[in-house]
């Protein structure tokens, strides 16, 4: 079933013309998601603050976890679909780290701010709805492990394991953060530092880094 078919009614018109009803209703239950909580949130407040009437949600979506899914599934799946590209452009693990956390940081900011707070919602760590959005979260988290214990100088005190996390939580850290030009870089470079890389090395991985990513679509990049 197409996600844009038209026809449906609406309870008042969309406001803003540029989004369709199905992005309004994700905008609209992440941030409901986001004031009430997962549980406190029923279909009806969903269409209620979109503007549409709650069978027209259904025609959209079958029930409030499959947009809370879709909502989780496109925080990750964007970037895990670059990294074979990231990883065959770079020249060093340290310029794929950097180029990872900055697409990272760019698919986050693509969509509602505020989903990576709902990563550790009760119903997101062990609802069977949600296994497959913690599996790609988890693939992730693995690829940051590598990439940045790859990088790490000889010696480095942090394991694969914590350095993952780490950059992975940095990372989304986006979410909370105002969008301001640079924070992206800002952000890659903190995870080049926590694989203990600075000044002239650091440097070197972000020009890299950034050249790689000029040849990689689709634009969501953050500057």
């Amino acid at each position: 079933m197409s996600s844009n078919r038209a026809g449906r009614p609406r309870a008042r018109g969309t406001q803003d013309p540029d989004r369709t009803p199905r992005q309004e209703i994700l905008d609209a239950a992440a941030a409901l998601f986001g004031e009430s909580g997962f549980a406190a949130t029923s279909t009806r407040a969903i269409a209620d603050r979109v503007g549409v009437r709650q069978a027209s949600l259904y025609y959209y979506f079958p029930g409030k976890d499959e947009i809370l899914l879709e909502l989780l599934e496109a925080s990750v799946r964007p970037t895990l679909d670059l990294v074979g590209a990231i990883r065959t452009a770079a020249p060093t693990a340290a310029a794929a780290l950097y180029a990872l956390a900055v697409r990272d940081v760019g698919t986050l900011q693509a969509g509602p701010l505020g989903v990576a707070t709902l990563y550790m919602a009760p119903e997101v760590r062990t609802a069977p709805a949600f296994a497959s959005f913690r599996e790609h979260r988890a693939q992730l988290q693995a690829i940051y492990a590598e990439l940045a214990s790859a990088a790490a100088p000889a010696g480095h005190p942090v394991g694969p394991d914590a350095l993952g996390a780490a950059c992975l939580h940095v990372v989304e850290m986006v979410t909370t953060l105002p969008p301001r030009p640079g924070l992206a870089v800002e952000i890659a470079h903190a995870c080049l530092g926590l694989a203990g890389l600075t000044g002239p090395v650091a440097a070197e991985a972000a020009t890299a880094g950034a050249s790689l990513l000029t040849g990689l679509t689709p634009a969501t990049t953050a500057v």
